[in-house]
């Protein structure tokens, strides 16, 4: 029986670990029954906070109170994201190093906004981020033994943001940090570009009326002579085109942009150039998906995210520029109370001065884990075989009578829907996102109801694959036949 606490008694080590093995197990036990799970969350709005009591506890509760809880009500409103049959949005897929990874980070307790607040949060964080360098055959210039660097952001959207304040300071010669916009700066994307471009260009300063989405080709990838003249326009107004940001993987459809002539006319314009490679970048680890990142040499900075298809449980972003002395001075405040001798040294890197927020978590950690569990050639196995799953796919599509791709597959994400139109491909998804089995989401694409298929999650084999195809033919044919 659980003893009951006294009031404000902290959890001791003994306890702590009881109820820590208590976890485990149950993570373990939820990562063995996660099939019988409907994938998709099965309650209404509000029904979870109605299940929970109106004021928090006076007295502490015993631990074995808070487990029954998380089975009867937090469970049942839980979106099962690492369930081999979600395939809906992009994966954000973890595994057992990772989870593990994080716990140790949350137990050390550390708060790494500087190197002299944990040296080795610092000094972990920058060696294996070089390691990423060499492992995804990036530019050299995005290491940190040259003028370059990289830091873990939370999320791709923080890095395009530091991107855009980096390249607005760099535009106006560090005048926007003081004076603020004048409404001239210009930043670039594709209309198929994640929505975090627009924010980012709110919260810069730089306006929505300021982003110019460039019209895209048949495979959805960013024209570049769409971006060459859109660039000229807005010279001829007098307006100083500052940013753009190409994709490698764009949401909608993982339409891959091309970096080479993109960034010939960035480097010719002095526009810095983002490279956005959020769940796609992943790809990169096998030489035969390192096409993708022709021409990042010319690019200004660069993201993935781990935390997509590495493996690597959220979140976990990882943001490369090619000059730090930039991204720096952009984002660097040094009050007094933050002063110390290492910094004012020169020879460490602060964390702090790479990113939005002062503090930081140990993510480094949890990403060694990841690396040093799987190992390159790990990691390489098995990103080929969601590709390989995803191929398959699109091969028994493009040979029914009743489904039709809508966009090229390059990698794990396949488009497609149902000849008979919108209507019933729509009716489709919602058919089977409700039947429990499977989680799909959907896209426009030249204005055509969508159906997206994404193969990423950590234990999503072929069996799960050939059983939602099933599903949707089934499904298809008994909303045919129920006309």
């Amino acid at each position: 029986m659980a003893r009951t606490l006294e009031n404000g008694e902290h959890m001791g080590p003994e306890e702590f670990r009881r109820w820590g093995h208590a976890v485990i197990d149950w993570l373990a036990a939820y990562q063995q029954a996660i099939e019988k799970f409907p994938v998709l969350a099965r309650v209404e709005p509000g029904e979870i906070r109605a299940a929970l009591p109106p004021a928090a506890p006076e007295r502490g509760e015993p631990f074995d109170a808070v487990l029954r809880d998380l089975d009867e009500i937090i469970l049942p409103g839980i979106t099962h994201w690492q369930s081999p049959g979600f395939h809906a949005f992009f994966p954000s897929n973890n595994s057992g190093p990772s989870i593990l990874g994080e716990l140790l980070s949350a137990g050390l307790g550390v708060q790494g906004m500087m190197w002299t607040t944990s040296p080795a949060c610092t000094e972990l964080e920058t060696h294996v981020l070089d390691w990423l360098v060499d492992m995804l055959a990036l530019p050299a210039a995005f290491r940190s033994d040259g003028e370059g660097g990289g830091v873990i952001q939370d999320t791709a959207s923080s890095a395009t943001l530091c991107a855009l304040l980096a390249a607005r300071e760099r535009a106006t010669d560090f005048a926007a940090n003081e004076n603020g916009c004048d409404g001239r700066l210009v930043a670039y994307a594709s209309n198929q570009a994640h929505s975090s471009v627009e924010k980012a260009v709110k919260i810069a300063g730089l306006g929505r009326r300021n982003l110019r989405l460039i019209d895209v080709d048949e495979r959805f990838a960013m024209r570049p002579e769409a971006l060459g003249r859109q660039i000229e326009e807005d010279r001829a107004a007098g307006l100083l085109p500052a940013f753009a940001c190409a994709t490698v993987g764009t949401t909608a459809s993982n339409g891959l942009d091309p970096l080479a002539p993109i960034g010939r006319i960035c480097d010719e314009e002095d526009v810095w150039l983002h490279v956005d490679a959020a769940m796609s970048g992943t790809a990169a680890l096998c030489p035969e998906h390192r096409h993708i990142h022709d021409g990042l040499e010319l690019a200004d900075s660069y993201c993935f995210n781990p935390h997509k298809w590495m493996f690597t449980n959220f979140d976990c972003d990882c943001f490369w520029v090619a000059d730090r002395a930039e991204l720096i001075k952009t984002l660097s405040v040094l009050p007094e109370y933050l002063r110390n001798r290492a910094t004012e040294s020169g020879a460490v890197i602060d964390y702090r001065d790479w990113q939005v927020p002062l503090g930081r978590r140990f993510r480094a950690l949890k990403l060694w884990l990841v690396i040093r569990h799987y190992g390159v050639e790990g990691l390489r196995a098995h990103v080929r075989r969601h590709v390989e799953l995803a191929q398959r796919l699109a091969g028994w599509i493009e040979a029914s009578a009743d489904f039709e791709l809508l966009a090229p597959a390059p990698l794990n994400l396949v488009c497609f829907h149902h000849r008979g139109g919108d209507d019933i491909s729509r009716r489709l998804l919602e058919r089977l996102n409700a039947g429990g089995e499977l989680f799909m989401s959907h896209a426009l694409l030249n204005g055509v109801y969508t159906l997206r298929l994404c193969i990423g999650q950590t234990h999503t084999e072929a069996e799960h694959v050939e059983r939602a195809w099933r599903l949707i033919r089934e499904t298809a044919a008994e909303l045919e036949a129920s006309g």
